[in-house]
């Protein structure tokens, strides 16, 4: 039995050596890539959760985005080394629910990684202007300058790329264990952490000598933190765009994706518990933009706080660098098969780095970054940019995560035969759990007026993208190597 193929576009000879990739990372250089990504959110950005479901509430809403982030990182795992292409979660579900499954699901990434560096470039322009007193309206400035030296250090090579962020992980990680050794001796859980209380409206109130309840809004209040817990993990699944840099990524990547998780585990569990046990607690902490500047002056008190706030940049930059890298990758592997343009999978001819995707993705950022600035104002702007875009890249995670999952459990129904260097040890009930818990955090993410704008705005995003490809990219098809992967597992399939 055959299936009719999907036609491709013939390409110049040249097409793919035009393209090219160069293998140099390692274990180690994946596992800083992944956890380099994630860890601006222990800096900033978790806290948010605190005031919709108190200190239970939200670490209770860690602990289940935790889960989730288990079951996926397992399907992850096991679908990069069956599939070591730079795709990632396109590349799975393509090979799963065919091109438009593939450009969906790559879609979902895309807004993710287009709009995650924004809302961190954001928060380490607020810290830079601390540190250097300018006023809020250079704060572009600093937009402008960081998107420059980081997607230029990315352009320069693969090698450079991952030196950079083994330096600046290492340099994050080593931030985070002098706050946690020093915020120790003086932690007052009870006093600190447990601030929060529900007033007469349900709104939250804040106890000035702490001993509040674990849970003041209830199972409720710990689902509506859900949102905000995935900063603690958002990212880590960049990983399998590494693929075709890795220098054995059906080994490699395994590892380095697990080996990282359980790293970020240690870690947003001694953020969530110290960070919010010393002053000026979790009611106050709630609704800052720098809480670990916060717990830094606690510790070690006001006079520091330039330098404190300097030192704090770091964890910041670690995961601006490492997600511009996942951005390149994912535009370049979308465009070399032809969804997206195919002008921006070009690679720079001496360093093989997909320059113009960095480029091109960086000056959509950058776009949205100033429409809202100049839109709504200094202010107003700021807030909507670490607001409404951080929504944004949480509900395409969601979706991504969701058809990640669904790939991983029809790859298994269909190709049970299909040679799997590693297996998640969770198996479906892995896939299904994260199916179950993305579900529920988008739903929650739909009852918040807050993020319903974000939500909205993916919707917008992906019109748009639909619309390109049902007219215009799905005619346009390449046959790069997850297109090559996929129609030979099909064919295997009908016969």
């Amino acid at each position: 039995m055959s299936l009719p193929e999907t036609p491709y576009h013939t390409v110049p000879p040249d097409y793919f050596a035009r393209r090219g990739l160069r293998r140099y990372a390692g274990v180690f250089s994946l596992w800083a890539l992944g956890v380099g990504a994630v860890i601006s959110g222990h800096y900033s950005g978790w806290n948010l959760g605190l005031l919709a479901g108190g200190w239970g509430g939200y670490a209770l809403a860690a602990c289940i985005i935790a889960v989730m982030y288990l079951g996926l990182v397992f399907c992850i795992a096991e679908m990069a080394a069956a599939l070591p292409h730079t795709g990632g979660a396109y590349s799975f579900a393509r090979a799963s629910m065919g091109p438009w499954g593939g450009f969906v699901t790559g879609l979902c990434e895309n807004v993710e990684y287009v709009l995650t560096p924004a809302v961190i470039v954001s928060f380490l322009a607020t810290y830079l202007a601390a540190v250097f007193e300018t006023p809020p309206a250079w704060l572009p400035a600093y937009w402008i300058a960081a998107y420059a030296v980081f997607v230029g250090l990315n352009v320069l090579g693969v090698e450079l790329s991952f030196r950079v962020t083994v330096v600046i992980t290492l340099a994050s990680l080593a931030c985070l264990a002098v706050f946690w050794i020093s915020a120790f001796p003086v932690a007052d859980f009870g006093r600190h952490a447990l601030n929060i209380g529900a007033g007469p409206d349900g709104t939250p109130v804040e106890l000035p000598q702490g001993g509040g309840p674990l849970l003041p809004f209830g199972l409720h209040g710990a689902l509506a933190a859900l949102p905000f817990a995935v900063w603690l993990f958002l990212a880590i699944e960049q990983l399998p765009l590494a693929a075709e840099e890795a220098r054995e990524p059906s080994r490699d990547i395994p590892r380095g994706i697990v080996a990282g998780l359980l790293t970020l585990f240690v870690s947003a569990g001694l953020v969530v518990w110290l960070n919010a046990s010393v002053a000026p607690g979790s009611f106050q902490l709630g609704s800052s933009g720098e809480p670990l500047l916060d717990g830094f002056r606690a510790t070690f008190g006001g006079g520091l706080a330039k330098l404190l706030a300097l030192v704090a940049c770091v964890g910041l930059i670690a995961s601006f660098h490492t997600i511009l890298f996942a951005k390149g990758r994912q535009i370049y592997s979308l465009s070399r098969a032809g969804y997206f343009p195919r002008f921006l999978s070009i690679t720079h001819p001496r360093h093989k780095t997909p320059y113009i995707a960095l480029i091109a993705g960086s000056a959509v950022a950058l776009g949205l970054l100033f429409a809202l600035w100049f839109s709504m104002g200094a202010e107003k702007g700021s807030a909507v940019i670490q607001g409404m875009l951080l929504n944004m890249a949480v509900a395409g995670a969601m979706l991504s995560y969701l058809l990640q999952a669904i790939s991983f459990l029809v790859l298994r129904a269909r190709l049970p035969a299909l040679a799997r260097p590693y297996r998640s040890p969770l198996g479906r009930a892995g896939a299904a759990v994260t199916i179950v818990i993305a579900s529920v955090t988008l739903v929650y993410q739909l009852l918040d007026p807050v993020f319903v704008s974000g939500v909205l705005g993916v919707g917008a995003w992906f019109a748009a993208g639909i619309v390109w490809f049902a007219l215009i990219g799905r005619h346009r098809l390449v046959l790069s190597p997850e297109e090559a992967f996929a129609l030979e597992a099909r064919r295997s399939l009908a016969d």
